[in-house]
């Protein structure tokens, strides 16, 4: 149902020319009076199509029995509430407020584990309801990545530093899991990471990181001790960039603390817990941006961690456009999209130039978007534009390529 009749044949062919993944270089669909630009890589990851299939076919199968998912199965409004009206119910909103008490829930309930993980407390109250948490778990393989190397750095004494959102449900998960172990201290950004390296290194008092990092830390956390050894891991779906950025002022205050040329003996090398999709799709993003497109449009929820940093990579370059679906703007007049600096949504007057020059539109989606909202999207700005070509005669070159494939 969520299989698109456009971008897919456009995936498609790059796979058949790239099967490596070595050209970053977008695709281009010409309609004439506009251009789109199609990021090599973006949209569903392996993570978000298996969770999206299990959770599916564990509706399908299951069709008497109450079912449960802990909270949004993905950050995309679409695909969630499609699945609340096959009759699925959310336990939790996405910040973690309880809809549905785990203690009303009986041995028979099916519980669905989303994408993010969730956390060892909400596994164990699931078995003393005589749940399994693990039976319908839709984890994504790469946040389990995470966790793993977050466990093997705590059987050897080190202390965790989480690169990511403390808020986001994958956060907490990760945090959970981690603390079974580990002290463990969220860091945002580079800048809270400078914070920290200044703590650590006693340039900043140590009264300093309670102020800024006592809400997300375990208990007893104190970084003039528990900085002797440890390692970076990260939200999944953060910049890759930034995750980079983190572990490198983090691992020059150790170097400052301990000697250059015993920092290996206090900072884990943990560079191998970056999401491979989250990274292509970044990378793809930056290219797509280097190709100087006119202006963007990212598909994707509103409270989708990586679709806002794709948008974060395109607006330093054009005006760029963040919707959930094709619904939010009627027109080249007005559009309204989301504001991730403001957190609130925003209207744009006059947004899509349609002044007769040729116009090149970047359009790309997070990795829970599915791929069928980003053609709704071509079609309806492709409709603003008159003499465009037809959708059929664009895309045979990549149906082409596909034929030469079978």
């Amino acid at each position: 149902m969520f299989r698109s009749p456009i971008i897919r044949k456009v995936k498609e062919a790059n796979k058949v020319v790239d099967p490596r993944k070595k050209d970053l270089a977008p695709s281009e669909l010409d309609f004439g009076p506009v251009k789109f630009l199609i990021p090599r890589h973006f949209g569903f990851c392996y993570g978000v199509e298996n969770a999206i299939d299990i959770a599916y076919r564990t509706v399908e199968q299951n069709p008497d029995k109450n079912i449960y998912l802990l909270s949004e199965m993905i950050h995309n409004p679409t695909v969630n509430e499609d699945l609340l009206e096959r009759g699925v119910k959310f336990l939790f909103d996405t910040d973690g407020t309880v809809r549905i008490p785990i203690e009303s829930l009986s041995a028979d309930d099916i519980v669905i584990v989303p994408a993010f993980g969730t956390t060892i407390e909400i596994q164990e109250k699931l078995q003393e309801q005589g749940i399994d948490p693990y039976q319908y778990n839709t984890t994504c393989p790469f946040v389990e990545k995470v966790w793993k190397r977050g466990k093997q750095l705590g059987k050897k004494g080190y202390s965790l530093v989480v690169h990511g959102k403390h808020e986001h449900e994958e956060t907490r998960a990760t945090f959970s899991h981690s603390a079974d172990h580990s002290p463990v201290v969220v860091v945002l950004n580079p800048e809270e990471a400078k914070i920290l390296a200044d703590i650590m290194t006693e340039k900043r008092p140590l009264s300093d990181f309670e102020k800024h990092f006592g809400h997300k830390s375990t208990d007893g956390f104190n970084p003039l001790e528990d900085l002797e050894n440890f390692g970076v891991i990260n939200q999944t779906t953060m910049l890759a960039t930034e995750t980079q950025e983190v572990m490198d002022i983090l691992k020059e205050a150790a170097a400052k603390k301990f000697g250059e040329e015993d920092v290996l003996n206090h900072f884990a090398d943990t560079s191998d817990t970056l999401c491979y999709a989250t990274n292509e799709n970044q990378s793809a993003t930056y290219a797509l941006a280097d190709a100087a497109p006119d202006i963007a449009i990212v598909v994707g929820g509103y409270n989708s961690s990586n679709t806002m940093h794709l948008v974060e990579i395109l607006e330093d370059y054009c005006p760029t456009f963040h919707i959930r679906d094709a619904e939010e703007f009627d027109g080249p007049a007005e559009i309204q999209h989301f504001n991730q600096w403001k957190k609130e949504m925003v209207t744009t007057k006059n947004w899509l130039p349609v002044d007769g020059n040729k116009l090149t539109i970047a359009l790309t989606s997070g990795a829970s978007c599915p791929d069928v909202l980003v053609d709704e999207v071509l079609l309806k700005v492709l409709s603003y534009f008159s003499e465009s070509k037809e959708v059929d005669d664009v895309i045979k070159p990549f149906e082409k390529t596909m034929a030469t494939a079978t």
